[in-house]
Formats: C-alpha cells, structure tokens, sequence
C-alpha cells in the first residue's frame, strides 16, 4: 500500500488536511489580533467620551454624533465590501481595512498636536484663559467694582469652541469603514475552511480573544483620563485642579496614539496568507455541499449583544463551547440566542432601584441657607450672603464648605480671604457658610467639588455585578447568533449575510442610539460651562435622579 497510487494520494490528502488546520489556527490568531485591536480602541473611545467633550467644549449630543460616526463609515461600505470582497483576496482585504483603521486612530489624536494648551480658569491663577484680564473670585470689593464694568473675559471674535472636533469625527469614520471588511469576510473564510462542528467554536474563541480588547481599552482610559492633557507640555504639579473636577481633561490623545500603532501592527501578518488555504475535500464536501435547490437568502433582524465586561468572554466562550458540545442545529441556535436576549431584560429591571442622590451644590441642587426653592426649582442663586459680591455667573470653580455643601466658587460661597496656593489654597470667613449656623473658625472652604455619600459607591458596585451578569446571559447567544447567518444561506452568500446583519444592526442601533441618548443627556444638565465667547460649552453638573429615569 505504501507505493501504491491509493496511499500516494491518502498521505497527500492527509498532509493537505494538516497543513489546512495549521494555517486555519495562524489566520484565526492574527484576525483574534485585529479584533483585539480594533475592539480595545472601540471602548477607549467609549471610556474618553467625557474628555473629549470638556476638551472641545461641546454637548453630549454633539459627541454622541463623533461616537456614532464609526457605524457611519461602517454602513456606507459594509454590504458591498461583504459581497465583493468575498470574491477576491479576503486576508489582504482585511489587512487594508486594518491599516485604514490604524491611520484613523491616530488622526483622531492628531488635534492635540494641533491645539494650544488647554486653558481653565480657576481662583488659583486669578487669571483667565487668555490671560489679559483678572478675575477675582473671592468675596471683595474689587470683584464688586470689576463686574459694574461691561464684562470683558467673552471674546466675540472667536467662537470659543474648537472645530477640531471635526478630525476626531473623521478619524472614527475612517475606522468604521476599515472595519466593514474584519467580521462578515474573517467569518466566511473561517467557515469556509473549518469542519461545521468546528467552526462555531473557532468564531467563539475568535470573540473571546476579542473581548479581552475591552478591558485593556477601559484600562487604557482610565490610566490616560488620570494623566493631565498637557503631560507632553505641562509639569503635573502646577495643575490645581484633579481628576475629580468637572473642569478636569485628562490625556485622551495619548490612548489613541498607543491604539493606533497597536492597529498598525496588527495588520501586518494578514498581507502574507494565500487567498485560499489548501483543499481539505472533506470539508469542501461539507461546507459546499451538492445543490438540490436554490435558497433565497435571509436578512436576520437580531439586537446587539454588549462586550464591556470580563463576564462576556466567558459567555461567547461556553456558547461557541456547547455549540461543538451538543451539536446545536439552527433551531436549537435560534432559541438559545431568543432564550438569552429575553433574560437579559429581566435582568436589567433591578437597575431601576439602584439610585444616588443628586451632589448637594448651593444654588443648583439644594437651596442657600434661609432661599427658598419652588416646586424643585432653585429660586436664588445669589442670596443675601453674597449679593454684594458680584459673583459672575459664568464661572464653574468649585470649592468644598465645611458644612458639606459644594458652592459655584469662593465668591459664591461668600469667601472674603485665602491662605495657600494651588492645590493647597483654602478659603475663609466664608458668609454664605456661616449662615449654615457654623462658627467663623468653622467657615472655610477647599477648592474642588465635596465627597459623594459613600452609599453612592456601594450602589456603583451592585449595578457593576448585576451588568456583570447581564451580560455574561446575553453573551450566550452570540455565537448561536452569528452561526445562524452564516448557515441559513447559500455558502457564496456567508460574506453578505453577515455584512448585512451588521448594517441592520449599526443603522437600527449604532448610529441613532448614541445621538438619541446624547441628547437626553444634555436634558439633564444642571450647570453648563461657558466657552471664551461665553457661549454653552460642556455641562459641568447633570441631574443623576433625571438621568437615572
């Protein structure tokens, strides 16, 4: 038998189903790559939104259109790169549309290097952001004498709103366009050459390794939103305000550079695999079976499924598991994947009970002492304790009283003397607090805003494990979900079917959700910033009891 035509051709057959498996694996390790990639930039977008809005002064609805622009891009592509590009070199065309990802990420950090410093102003400098007029933001006769003048910090002849905003729009697009081809074409050519019992757990592994973006990206966030935004220009000890404060931008170019060289990298490999891995007749058999007749091909209306937290890569994980398990057959897959989005729901009813109350800030949220407040409306902002200060209105410098209470600012709050600078710089004889019934050696104030109820940190926690769970139940779905839009049409169509998939699911959800509830958000501002012009910038305080309901 060893000489004969038949082993020639069985150890030619074997060796092609080997060498198929292996470059299978490598392929699926480098598209788990790009996904990583490409879902770690996703959701430090996510986690930099609020930077990104106080570094433009724009309002929430405004970035729920820059955080909505990457399904944008996505859609106006994504069904004709599913439908052509699975008839070409689908690897190279995935790795174009990483290296495309990479160049947007890193247009959008590129307004930073653009931009002046980030200018803020605050009692510590008693300057503004210009720098050619004083503000004095104590309790004094010079601020009552300053403010009978016309007021001259707004400057007319600017905007006082950055159009940058624009570049970080555009560079998320870019990315939504270089994405189209990763999902419905990575899917297909996996499909296409994994045994069926196989292939679900291949695309559940691809989708855990690809939610282990998320955690470095929200990790990536948060270390960078606790870096100043001027780290390259600035010494951090000269800045005297802390990431507590509303007013406070952290380093939300700096992800974007280290995400963007990361996306770059990852596109790399994909441009050295074949167009076509080599024959495995048994599965060509099984994936491309005889025709008895031709099936129109199906448009599967799903809701998304949410990666955000570690719960979630288990999920897809034991769904692409028990797929291989207990061999689900489409039926079983559909269910399993109603089963799961209907339980999520349930689950997500308790979030109603989880509640904070609102920080408690004079004049805004709660009344001065002895002002009145009319049907949950704050009636006097300038009550008789500082009605001869002449505090402007405009200004966002908070300071923390002793009575727990946070003021507007020092001249808000009554405060006629200092001590210290920069970080350290405390405020006293303090009127508006002494009329809490304080001593006046009880009467001072600290810069920044007060401490919420630690009540508020333990709901924080609860709301994190219930979301936890949510999501791990939705999850379960996911690969069921994805395997039916790839099995439930003809296996020419698996690229478009899923292309098309996505584009339902980005133009009913992607796009408007993030514009609808950016919107709602803004409803529920309290305080809002003013630009250089004294126009509206971004909201320094929101109504956590509206924005809950």
């Amino acid at each position: 038998m060893e000489g004969s035509p038949y082993g020639m051709e069985y150890s030619d057959r074997n060796q092609k189903t080997k060498c198929c498996s292996t470059s299978l694996k490598i392929f699926i390790g480098a598209l788990a790559f790009c996904y990583f990639s490409k879902s770690l930039t996703g959701f430090y977008t996510k986690s930099t939104i609020t930077q990104i809005e106080r570094r433009f002064e724009i309002p929430s609805s405004t970035v729920g259109i820059i955080d909505g622009s990457f399904e944008m891009g996505n859609i106006l592509v994504i069904t004709l790169v599913s439908y052509v590009g699975a008839k070409f070199h689908r690897p190279k065309i995935i790795g174009a549309g990483v290296l495309l990802m990479g160049i947007g990420t890193l247009l959008m950090a590129s307004p930073h290097f653009i931009m002046g410093r980030y200018r803020y102003g605050t009692a510590a400098t008693h300057t503004n952001d210009a720098g050619n007029f004083t503000v004095i933001s104590t309790c004094s006769s010079d601020s009552q004498e300053t403010l009978q003048k016309p007021y001259s910090g707004c400057q007319q002849e600017e905007s006082g709103r950055s159009p940058l905003w624009v570049m970080v729009l555009l560079g998320n697009a870019m990315r939504g366009i270089g994405e189209a081809s990763i999902v419905p074409l990575g899917m297909s050519f996996i499909d296409d050459y994994a045994r069926p019992e196989n292939s679900a757990f291949y695309i559940g592994c691809l989708n855990t390794l690809g939610v282990i973006g998320p955690i470095f990206g929200f990790m990536l966030g948060s270390l960078c939103a606790n870096l100043y935004v001027d780290i390259d220009s600035v010494f951090q000890a000269s800045v005297t305000i802390t990431p507590q404060d509303s007013r406070w931008v952290g380093a939300w170019w700096l992800g974007y550079v280290v995400s963007g060289l990361l996306t770059l990298l990852a596109a790399f490999p994909l441009w050295f695999f074949p167009r076509a891995l080599p024959e495995n007749s048994q599965i060509s058999e099984l994936n491309h079976p005889p025709q008895q007749h031709k099936t129109i091909p199906s448009l599967t209306e799903i809701v998304k499924g949410a990666t955000s937290v570690p719960g979630v890569a288990l999920g897809i994980f034991l769904s692409g598991l028990m797929m291989k398990r207990f061999k689900w057959d489409l039926l079983t897959s559909a269910r399993v994947n109603l089963y799961a989005g209907v339980a999520m729901l349930f689950l997500a009813v308790p979030f109603f009970a989880l509640s904070c109350g609102n920080l408690e800030v004079a004049g805004v949220t709660v009344p001065y002492q002895g002002s009145k407040e009319v049907q949950g409306v704050i009636s006097d902002v300038l009550p008789s304790c500082n009605d001869d200060c002449g505090c402007p209105d405009i200004h966002w410098d908070p300071v923390c009283g002793e009575n727990g209470v946070t003021y507007i600012s020092p001249c808000h709050a009554g405060c006629s003397s200092t001590q210290g600078a920069g970080r350290n710089m405390t405020f006293h004889d303090c009127r508006c607090i002494q009329s809490w019934g304080l001593s006046v050696g009880n009467s001072s104030a600290v810069l920044g805003q007060c401490s919420r109820d630690p009540k508020c940190n333990r709901m924080f926690y609860i709301y994190l494990g219930l979301q936890s769970l949510a999501f791990f139940v939705y999850s379960l779905g996911t690969v069921p979900y994805f395997t039916l839009s790839l099995r439930i049409v003809d296996p020419e169509l698996k690229s478009i079917s899923v292309g098309m998939l996505l584009f339902t699911v980005r133009v009913l959800g992607g796009i408007p959700a993030p514009i609808y509830f950016g919107s709602l958000i803004d409803s529920t501002c309290l305080k809002w910033g003013r630009t250089k012009s004294c126009g509206r910038g971004a909201c320094r305080i929101y109504d956590i009891e509206t924005f809950r309901d």
